[in-house]
């Protein structure tokens, strides 16, 4: 699914841009390594280079200052929670998730994944739940998760959410849907393991 948060669109950008550097850095140590085949030239007497050590010393640090930087900003962004208008608090258990909206009405339910064998024509296999969850746009959201059994991870790729549901312990992360749509989640981890 296409992006559907801010944060998401923040996480593509810096995919692209640590593979961007990845790449070039593929394409400078094949053509070396290449070059260094192919070359019939040796030079018995070479014992040390101090000039060549320094620059592949200090250029693998200054590539790392380049990933390191947007990395730790994108971190902060992701953790931070801005006034939220609605809490939604979801709950692991195995096989479904729960459900609860408290800030107006105490609304609560449970999401089982439809079986393959109950599917419309129109349903998506191994995402679609009997009861899904409805949030709005354009309005911080913040997600409470937890878990009742064991370990689980409560994940929607097109928002750039991801977080882990602990028996025990309450998790919080918030986002912001910038366009309607149908996002799916799961949980991304193998429960319990």
């Amino acid at each position: 699914q296409n992006s559907a948060s801010p944060l998401m669109e923040q996480l593509i950008f810096f995919h692209d841009h640590t593979l961007l550097i990845l790449t070039m850095i593929t394409i400078l140590v094949g053509y070396l390594m290449i070059t260094l085949f192919f070359n019939k030239l040796t030079n018995r007497f070479l014992l040390e280079g101090q000039t060549i050590e320094l620059i592949w010393t200090i250029l693998p640090a200054i590539t790392l200052v380049f990933i390191a930087l947007p990395s730790l900003r994108l971190l902060y962004l992701l953790d931070e929670i801005d006034n939220p208008s609605i809490t939604l608090k979801s709950i692991g258990h195995q096989w479904y998730w729960s459900y609860e909206y408290s800030d107006f009405l105490n609304v609560e339910f449970d999401s089982y994944m439809i079986p393959t064998n109950e599917l419309n024509l129109d349903s998506f296999r191994l995402l679609d739940v009997d009861n899904r969850t409805v949030l709005p746009m354009n309005t911080q959201i913040r997600v409470l998760v937890t878990a009742a059994d064991v370990l689980h991870s409560w994940t929607v790729p097109a928002l750039g959410v991801k977080i882990d549901a602990t028996p025990g312990r309450l998790n919080q992360t918030n986002f912001f849907i910038n366009r309607p749509g149908l996002f799916f989640g799961q949980c991304s981890e193998i429960c319990g393991a």
